[in-house]
């Protein structure tokens, strides 16, 4: 009899554990109302939030969050409605804390920003070509003043130095350790920055003599890749769709933009170099120069080089890397990893 007891004790338990509801079961109370939604908007555009209320709950107010910042509560599920026009290009996440019946529960969704500016195809035409060492693994390139300073990559190969653009003469040359593989550089203050590709680490040079005055661990545990700087802050790719701005003393982030055109984000983004307000962006192994407006990640321009990738035929050569802007001849100098050849171009308006 006891037994018996005990065993109705059990089945009666478990019944009225049955009747209650579970956190599981109570996710889908709500959920983002997508009918209204599309899978991208343009900054433009506004985005219309609400949520189902599959189970009919009396909902006392909705909370918003776009990218986990609060943008707006809404009173008893009222639709609200938020401008993107402040928002960074890429993923909207979205999340909605909704509260009822002394509770409250979240759900989630996204949708992708992208850019609202029409990609321009811009023409060039070639100056003039250069001879290019066949063993530079090129990774920056920038002028300063007339001298050509070229960052090479690859473990155990990498290099600093400086240049004579018209011959291809070296005029000094430094090392990196064995264990670098060189990346990106810039000129700032008199100082050149260089990054290398995954030891997270850069050096800063003096840029009369190539002496090392110290090195910096990135702020972020990210490659480094391309390197340009405004004349204030530097910015820095790292084989994403990200360009991070940063402080040239602290190297640590400012801000960052996601590179964008109307329809997708634009990773590979590598050698980078800052002409009139724009920076000048080379697509890894797509034999192509995006034009980048540093405030938005918007592609204004695209520059089509693969006919001068058709142009090199040393054996052994890689994809086009390597943008110097000469601004005494408004021209542009590019080359490409182990390429025999530097070409002198300019943009036609």
């Amino acid at each position: 009899m006891k037994k018996h007891n005990l065993l109705a004790f059990i089945l009666l338990g478990a019944a009225v554990v049955s009747c209650g509801t579970s956190e599981e079961e109570k996710k889908n109370f709500f959920s983002i109302d997508t009918t209204g939604l599309k899978q991208q908007y343009q900054p433009q555009e506004t985005l219309p939030l609400s949520v189902i209320n599959a189970k009919e709950k009396a909902i006392d107010s909705v909370v918003y969050f776009i990218n986990n910042k609060k943008i707006g509560t809404s009173v008893n599920n009222k639709k609200l409605d938020f401008a993107l026009n402040n928002q960074k290009f890429g993923y909207q996440d979205i999340k909605a804390l909704v509260y009822f019946e002394g509770e409250n529960i979240e759900t989630t969704g996204r949708v992708e920003l992208v850019s609202n500016v029409k990609t321009k195809e811009l023409k060039y035409e070639i100056v003039n070509t250069y001879p290019h060492d066949v063993t530079s693994y090129t990774q920056g390139l920038e002028f300063y003043r007339d001298t050509l300073v070229e960052g090479t990559g690859q473990y155990k190969e990498s290099k600093l130095r400086k240049v004579n653009y018209k011959t291809g003469e070296v005029y000094k040359s430094i090392d990196l350790e064995q264990r670098f593989f060189g990346e990106g550089i810039t000129i700032l203050n008199n100082k050149i920055y260089q990054l290398t590709w995954k030891e997270k680490t850069g050096f800063i040079y003096n840029a009369d003599n190539l002496k090392k005055e110290r090195e910096f661990t990135y702020f972020k545990d990210i490659e480094g890749w391309g390197l340009t700087n405004d004349g204030k802050n530097l910015y820095m790719s790292d084989g994403s769709e990200k360009i991070w701005k940063l402080d040239p003393e602290t190297l640590k982030e400012v801000d960052y933009v996601n590179v964008y055109t109307q329809g997708t984000k634009i990773k590979a983004v590598n050698e980078l170099e800052w002409v009139d307000g724009k920076i000048y962006g080379n697509i890894y192994q797509m034999s192509a120069i995006a034009v980048i407006d540093p405030k938005t990640g918007a592609v204004e321009g695209v520059l089509n080089l693969a006919e001068l990738d058709k142009k090199v035929t040393n054996p052994g050569r890689d994809v086009l890397n390597g943008i110097a802007y000469n601004p005494k001849t408004k021209t542009f100098f590019i080359t490409g990893k182990d390429w025999d050849t530097m070409f002198e171009i300019r943009i036609k308006e």
